[in-house]
């Protein structure tokens, strides 16, 4: 076999090409696809020629014969977005941009490939009209043959309509429009005849793959693809059977010795070269690769309930809801490093997968979830009108497309070809149907998918509407607050069993598949959602409440990252950290430990309210979720300590106890019973379960509020010792940007720059002369004025399923925004008497798990109240004479915020933030 050789000349123009390139700082510079990536291609990223249609007359005036553009656009990141650097002022504009095609590509076939551009896409070469695409989410290419020649420059214009229509597919671009190219183009070289697509199906059990090519048109001669493995995995290369004359496919098995398995721990990827070839000529070579795994459905071991198996194994799913969003590129990132970090921030959390919401996916990040060991559900993009012929082929097209390019990606474990019914009504508002021949023309679908997929699992639809009507994964969405999800998973699977009709629809019934949620958290539970708020406290629960019912194989999480109207993203916006606190219950402790294979449950109640020196019972829930456990027992050991009502840390036991280890055990285990402290306070139960070794295999915490009892004289006196004043109870208070009570006055707050004043008298009976010191003790935060505390907010509106509505994560009614890494300081002068006498730096107003009690006292009644907002413990030394000299055994006590760090101020009383306790002076 002969293969054409680069020229010395055609090298050179290649390297001063690339050079040029990258003088201009190429984005997304790699091969867009690693799984199907030829060996002559070009990156046609960075900056383009660019022209805004909005009366599109273009094409009436031959712009693509003349293309003066007056604007500048870096590709592939959609107009409107700031990474392309033009704002969005039209729905229709045009691209152009130089061609140099390599001397070397003379007597091949030259294409360009565009790896997503929405939506109709018209291409001309030097003023001549090449083709049209329309479609906005998968790949397209257009032949260059007949229009350039190797050697000489050329220009390339294209015109981009991204007019609204009600069948186009959108999915939620109100985050971000994909305006225009979002995807990298590029050229590439082919011989006279080419692979369209290579599709690798292994089959563990066989220890095989099986392989389906596909060429891009009938052979005119018999010709072989060669498979070569460059890791040896397989020495020599594999032929496969001719590919005889007039023929376009070929499907052939190739056997793998000791395959190893791609999984989660190990995600082996085995690379390949491909040709296709005569035996005299090589026509095309790209490089390619594929995992063996196997996904499948079988019952989890020793119950009758089927879960999602990878490689013959049950996997309890843990999932998020990646909206797949950038906040500068919209749909498209703005590297391979950011695609490559967001699987990592996945894994880092303890999470097996991740489900890319209603968006094609881009293929590096597909390949990094491949590379590093992530599960996949991919969502076919929806319309959001009626489903007429135009959105039905429309919806048709991109669902083929999809699985055809991202058909070798070991990660993807399911395809989800619509979600909550979107697209699938027929009329509006109250009369809007989901209508038989709608529900027919799914089920014709979710066919046609397995039949275009037999090795993934397929989902009709992810519903919100109890809807399905033939799936495999009987899924659903819950939105609830925490302390609803026992009664509602209770009653999930209670009616989860094959044949029956729950969560389906048309007469539909449930099969023997796999039950789990595809959607769940706080957001929406609340009345009108929840704006940013800690999520920790419920989330909480709900896994507590999920690891309770192992009928349910999974869950899913909503969601990996905020967007511009969610904010209960794991991650902000930008990606930076948010704090659940836990390590404050346990040093070691992080938010992966509520995604453990083993897990101990103590249940929905995180805080009780119990009396002092009372024996509690602390229910325990073992749920194991794997064959991997210690050969005889764990060692649970437990621990109680907590602050007490002044302040004071107290450590009240520590103990441990010996719980069988059985693989897949799922049930009961014996409560343990914990004698409360005497002394009022906030205690925490925390529970490490180890092995011999101290293998930790899983970390949980319960909370207990230890209230105060009746009091006899004796203790009255003693509590002349310490005198307490409710946050609420001030004398005076003045706030340049408002001052407001939270639940009666459980917490105070004083926006901007002001004070509060409290007037405190020390008992008579006090021997002031025999004082050694006096010590203020109070839990405070600073005081950030949200959009939800402004007097001149406006009402909350827009289409928050579309993304479009409000974009202050503060202004709902619900919110506390979550504790992150952006801090809102203040700094607080204490003041005695008119003498100050301390001073603070407060370095925020968080709110996470850390702010118990303020998730204790809310109501349950579908509002939030600044719940999980919490201050910091503060000690403040008060001089001797300052209470000596009081006048009439008064003191006056003034917490003031003044203009230099206006930060404002929060004072939170006995049931509210961190610390059980009122403001209190301690006499010593």
């Amino acid at each position: 076999m002969k293969k054409v050789r680069s020229t010395g000349k055609a090298i050179l123009a290649i390297l001063l090409f690339s050079l040029n390139l990258h003088a201009q700082e190429i984005p997304l510079p790699e091969h867009p696809r690693p799984d199907f990536q030829r060996e002559n291609w070009i990156n046609l990223n960075g900056t383009w020629e660019f022209q805004f249609d909005s009366l599109d007359m273009g094409l009436n005036q031959g712009w693509y014969t003349r293309p003066i553009f007056n604007d500048k656009i870096t590709v592939p990141f959609p107009w409107g977005s700031r990474l392309s650097g033009v704002d969005n002022l039209a729905q229709i504009a045009w691209y152009s941009r130089r061609l140099d095609i390599p001397d070397d590509w003379n007597g091949k076939r030259t294409y360009i490939v565009i790896g997503a551009c929405d939506w109709k896409t018209s291409l001309w070469i030097d003023g001549e009209f090449v083709g049209e695409h329309q479609g906005g989410y998968t790949p397209f290419e257009f032949d260059l043959t007949e229009f350039t020649t190797p050697g000489k420059a050329h220009q390339l214009v294209l015109r981009v309509d991204d007019s609204p229509h009600p069948y186009k597919l959108e999915g939620k671009q109100g985050y971000g429009e994909a305006k225009g190219i979002w995807q990298t183009v590029y050229l590439e070289s082919r011989g006279s005849i080419a692979l369209q697509y290579l599709h690798f199906t292994p089959d563990i059990e066989k220890g095989s793959v099986m392989v389906h090519a596909l060429l891009d048109q009938p052979a005119k001669e018999d010709l072989y693809i060669n498979l070569l493995f460059p890791n040896q995995e397989i020495t020599g290369m594999i032929t496969s059977p001719k590919i005889a004359k007039k023929m376009q496919e070929v499907e052939f098995e190739v056997t793998i010795p000791n395959p190893q398995l791609w999984d989660l721990e190990n995600p082996y990827l085995y690379d390949l070269k491909i040709q296709l070839h005569n035996n005299q000529t090589i026509f095309d070579e790209l490089s390619s690769y594929f995992g063996m795994r196997k996904i499948s459905i079988m019952d989890l071991p020793g119950t009758p309930f089927p879960y999602v198996a990878l490689n013959n194994r049950p996997i309890y799913l843990q999932l998020s809801l990646d909206q797949a969003y950038h906040p500068d590129g919209f749909y498209t990132y703005p590297s391979d490093e950011f695609m490559r970090d967001e699987i990592i921030r996945s894994k880092k959390i303890g999470l097996n997968g991740n489900r890319i919401h209603i968006k094609t996916e881009v293929p590096r990040k597909l390949y990094w979830a491949d590379k590093l060991g992530l599960l996949i559900m991919a969502d076919v993009p929806n319309f959001w009108g009626e489903p007429d012929e135009n959105a039905r082929q429309e919806w048709e097209y991109a669902m083929r497309e999809m699985i055809a390019r991202d058909y070798n990606h070991p990660s993807i474990f399911s395809w989800v070809l619509f979600n909550e019914t979107w697209g699938l009504f027929t009329g509006r508002g109250k009369e809007r149907t989901y209508l038989p021949e709608t529900q027919q023309w799914v089920k014709e679908k979710f066919a046609e998918a397995k039949q275009l997929d037999k090795s993934r699992l397929i989902e009709d639809n992810s519903p919100c509407n109890y809807d399905h009507v033939e799936t495999d994964l009987n899924t659903w969405h819950a939105y609830l607050p925490g302390y609803r999800w026992s009664e509602f998973l209770q009653n999930v699977v209670d009616n989860t069993y094959a044949g029956s009709e729950w969560n389906f629809i048309g007469g539909n019934k449930q099969t023997q598949v796999p039950m789990l949620n595809s959607e769940c958290g706080n957001v929406w539970g609340y009345s009108g959602s929840t704006g940013d708020v800690d999520w920790s406290w419920d989330y909480h629960i709900m896994m507590n409440e999920f690891r309770k019912h192992p009928k349910v194989a999974g869950w899913l999480y909503t969601e990996h990252h905020d967007v511009i109207n969610e904010w209960n993203g794991y991650y902000k916006f930008d990606r930076t950290e948010k704090f659940t606190g836990f390590n404050d219950f346990i040093p070691d402790m992080e938010l992966r430990h509520l995604h453990s294979e083993v897990y101990l449950s103590t249940g929905s109640e995180l805080c009780r309210s119990v009396r002092p020196d009372g024996l509690v019972k602390v229910p325990l829930y073992l749920s194991v979720m794997t064959d991997q456990v210690p050969p005889d027992h764990y060692i649970l050991d437990y621990e109680l300590s907590g602050r007490d009502y002044h302040g004071k840390f107290r450590h009240i036991l520590l103990k441990s106890e010996i719980l069988e280890s059985l693989p897949y055990f799922n049930g009961e285990v014996t409560p343990l019973s914990v004698r409360m402290p005497e002394t009022p306070g906030l205690y925490h139960l925390t529970l490490r379960l180890r092995d011999e070794n101290a293998y930790i295999y899983h970390l949980n915490f319960t909370s207990f509020l230890v209230e105060e009892r009746a009091q006899s004289g004796a203790d009255n006196l003693e509590e002349n010792r310490a005198i307490s004043f409710a946050p609420s109870s001030f004398s005076e208070a003045s706030w340049s940007d408002g001052q407001w009570n939270i639940l009666d006055g459980l917490k105070v707050n004083g926006a901007g720059e002001g004070y509060f004043s409290y007037d405190v008298k020390v008992p008579l009976s006090m021997n002031l002369d025999e004082l050694k010191k006096v010590t203020l003790v109070f839990e405070a935060s600073a005081k950030k004025l949200h959009g939800k505390d402004r007097q001149d907010k406006s009402e909350l509106d827009g289409d928050y399923m579309r993304g479009r509505g409000t974009f202050d994560p503060s202004r709902n009614p619900n919110s506390y925004p979550m504790t992150d890494t952006y801090k809102y300081p203040t700094l607080v002068k204490v003041k005695v008497n008119g003498k100050v006498v301390d001073l603070f730096y407060l370095e925020d107003d968080p709110a996470d798990h850390r702010g118990v009690l303020s998730w204790f006292s809310q109501l349950q009644d579908g509002k939030l109240r600044e719940a999980g907002s919490y201050g910091y413990l503060l000690k403040s030394n008060i001089p001797l004479d300052l209470v000596r000299n009081s006048p009439d055994g008064k003191l006056n006590i003034r917490f003031e915020v003044d203009e230099g760090m206006p930060g404002g101020l929060a004072i939170y009383g006995k049931l509210f933030g961190r610390y059980s306790m009122d403001p209190t002076l301690l006499f010593e």
